[in-house]
């Protein structure tokens, strides 16, 4: 627990300064950046067109078992746990419209080694309340696992809620 406690630390301090450096950063490219963009964009919808479908079975599928997500607010929770909040979250809005979408030009990309792709972003999330579209900006953070030919989530940071 204390490894990933200091990994953890470790990870949010390079992040930390990603952030401070983050005009060089967004602009700097690399050598297969344009390729694992794409990569991630067309996995970020997928993941996303489950959730907006409201299928918790198709959502499950893009998580690896040992998943840890980790919400500024709820605090951290397993595969299983993440599972039943997205199964009664669906459920409590089976009519609100509840959807999310990707803010435009928010999306960033990052290879980390041979283990997977990083990626950061904010997303909006809406739903109608009261007659009226209700919306919030959050930000994400999610590991993306090299797993045979394809990547699941492995660990997510959502937050600023």
């Amino acid at each position: 627990m204390r490894a990933l406690l200091l990994l953890s630390c470790i990870w949010f301090v390079s992040l930390d300064a990603l952030a401070q450096n983050s005009s060089s950063l967004v602009s700097r490219s690399f050598p297969g950046s344009e390729g694992i963009k794409a990569t991630i964009t067309a996995l970020d919808s997928a993941l996303f067109a489950a959730f907006n479908a409201h299928d918790a079975v198709a959502l499950g599928t893009w998580f690896t078992q040992d998943l840890e997500f980790y919400h500024d607010k709820g605090g951290l929770t397993g595969y299983d746990s993440t599972m039943a909040s997205f199964r009664g979250l669906f459920a409590r809005n089976a009519e609100t419209g509840l959807h999310r979408e990707l803010v435009p030009g928010s999306l960033e990309v990052y290879p980390i080694g041979d283990f997977g792709l990083l990626e950061v972003c904010e997303h909006r999330f809406c739903h109608t309340e009261n007659g009226k579209e209700d919306c919030g900006i959050f930000k994400n953070i999610m590991v993306w696992r090299k797993e045979g030919p394809g990547y699941k989530v492995s660990r997510v940071i959502s937050y600023d809620h």
